[in-house]
């Protein structure tokens, strides 16, 4: 009776059955898995809880993506072509976010082909691993606090060139203007700067030096997340 009931419409005598039980173990242990790999990558780690939920389920959302493929050519290039539409309808994210959605993927595509322990093992080893790079603080670099950006509005009757240039080698270490625009209907210049200071106790002596020059208007300094964080 189940047999007849969970199979397709479309089966011939040359397609392959799933059954029900093989079916829901699958799912389970994807599930497991999304868990594992949720746990791990977010561990020590901001994070929204729409990607902690997506990161959960998606090796289960692969694992019956190939069960159905079930060795049908055909569909797995639509699957395929699929899959990749998915990107043009994201939103941009991190290098970690990208890594950690590509290893859900993996571990759902070793559950769909039925090597289960194999997902499990996969997923552990791919989980420690980010879990110790992450204690290690690999890739971090000591002066990633030091990197800012900065953006500095001028009157437009001021000349920029060689103006802030002193006060930023003071200051810097080193520096660059990515981006000079109008602002305010064109009454006012915007310039971004993108820098690594030398001293983070002198930020306010630094933006009182640089008010001095621009007239009092205002002057922003963040930090560059998304250098550290982008792929």
């Amino acid at each position: 009776m189940l047999d007849t009931i969970f199979s397709g419409i479309f089966d011939t005598a040359l397609t392959t059955i799933i059954a029900p039980g093989h079916f829901l173990l699958c799912i389970g242990v994807s599930l497991f898995i999304g868990l594992i790999l949720c746990v791990t990558t977010l561990w020590r780690c901001n994070y929204s809880k729409s990607f902690a939920v997506t990161l959960a389920i998606l090796p289960a959302v692969v694992c019956v993506v190939i069960l159905m493929v079930n060795g049908n050519i055909g569909t797995g290039v639509a699957v395929a072509g699929t899959f990749n539409l998915v990107r043009f309808r994201s939103a941009p994210g991190s290098a970690r976010e990208i890594g950690a959605i590509f290893i859900a993927m993996g571990a759902g595509l070793i559950t769909g082909m039925g090597y289960l322990a194999y997902g499990v093992l996969f997923a552990l080893v791919l989980g420690g691993v980010m879990m110790l790079y992450n204690t290690l603080r690999l890739g971090e670099g000591k002066s990633r606090a030091l990197f800012r950006t900065l953006h500095i509005t001028i009157p437009e009757d001021l000349d920029y060139a060689g103006v802030f240039e002193p006060i930023l080698d003071k200051y810097t270490s080193q520096y660059t203007l990515t981006q000079v625009k109008t602002t305010n209907m064109g009454s006012l210049f915007k310039l971004s700067y993108d820098l690594t200071l030398k001293n983070q106790s002198l930020e306010k002596s630094f933006i009182d030096q640089l008010r001095l020059r621009n007239g009092n208007l205002e002057i922003s300094l963040c930090h560059q997340d998304t250098v550290a964080a982008g792929l």
